[in-house]
């Protein structure tokens, strides 16, 4: 005669039922075991099962985590309105308001090209723990796998070292703002106009039309003509026979006048000033200096608009230039 089931060996009983890779309180086992009654698969069902779902969970939240922080940022570069992209309001801007329709352009790409670096850093440092998250999920030791990542990293970085020293480059110039789109600079083997500021590679083009492609990590210097203000420099060459003193008055009154009327009074930030004489010599004569602070990047046009005045003027004063040998100062 069969006696009273007792829990205890009920549970004897359940115990039996597991096969021997189950272990008391795995639930994925337990539970393969039930749909299938296959040994085999319950035993395996962690790395059938858990583990590859695991992995899924961990990739997807990556990928999720990955798409909010570009859209964040995305957010915080986009310039709506004529407004300043968020992300550059903590930054300081040198962008001279006389840039115009460029001084939005200039913005938008430094923002656009600052952003791409922290989504680069942001995909290398999610994807990054996702996958120290999966090594660690698949039982491995990553204590040698991130000495090896770091002995591959300085392989790769003395390898790669001039690259590497132009992407950190462009990061500096476009966090500082050195320069940007529409800048009349000096890179010491150029000059002229940025079309272009990437992390790698700066792209100008000078008075001819050529355009110069030059690589961050090799400027050394830079200077910029747009920053700020400029000063327009007029050197004006007389003969040695014309009065300093008649010159220096007509230098400043034609200057003076100038600079008060348009278009160069939208130019002009201070009067100008005539600081007399520059150079003598045998070849030009002698050469005034008159110099006028105004935007940066219009000094050139209000040089040019004063050269054309002075000369108007010193033709109606009887101001002579200087004698080059073999002519008279009339075929000049």
């Amino acid at each position: 005669m069969v006696g009273p089931v007792t829990v205890v060996d009920l549970a004897a009983l359940e115990l039996d039922l597991q096969p021997p890779g189950c272990v008391e309180g795995d639930g994925w086992c337990n539970t393969v075991l039930r749909m299938t009654g296959n040994d085999w698969l319950a035993s395996s069902a962690d790395w059938l099962i858990a583990k590859p779902i695991t992995i899924l969970l961990i990739l997807l939240g990556a990928f999720i985590v990955r798409a909010l922080v570009r859209r964040l940022i995305d957010r915080l570069t986009r310039a709506s309105g004529g407004k300043i992209p968020a992300l550059l309001r903590p930054l300081r801007e040198r962008a001279p308001q006389a840039l115009g329709t460029l001084l939005s352009e200039r913005r938008a790409q430094r923002a656009k090209t600052i952003g791409s670096v922290f989504k680069s850093i942001a995909s290398v440092i999610v994807f990054g723990l996702a996958f120290m998250m999966i090594l660690a999920e698949l039982g491995m030791d990553l204590a040698p796998i991130l000495a090896s990542a770091g002995i591959l990293g300085v392989a790769i970085g003395f390898g790669a070292q001039n690259l590497v020293r132009d992407f950190l480059s462009g990061v500096f110039m476009m966090l500082e703002d050195q320069y940007g789109v529409g800048d009349v600079v000096d890179v010491g083997e150029a000059t002229g106009t940025v079309e272009a500021v990437g992390l790698r590679i700066t792209t100008m083009r000078d008075v001819n039309g050529t355009v110069w492609y030059v690589r961050n990590g090799e400027i050394l210097r830079v200077g910029n003509s747009s920053q700020g203000f400029a000063v327009a420099v007029v050197d004006v060459p007389i003969g040695y026979g014309a009065d300093v003193e008649q010159v220096t008055a007509i230098l400043g009154a034609v200057a003076t006048e100038a600079a008060a009327t348009e278009p160069l009074s939208a130019d002009v930030l201070e009067p100008p000033e005539v600081l007399g004489i520059e150079r003598v010599s045998a070849a030009e004569g002698i050469t005034m200096r008159l110099t006028v602070k105004v935007r940066p990047g219009r000094q050139w046009a209000v040089q040019r608009s004063l050269r054309a005045r002075i000369m108007g003027a010193f033709e109606d004063a009887g101001i002579q230039g200087p004698t080059v040998r073999g002519f008279p100062p009339s075929e000049v």
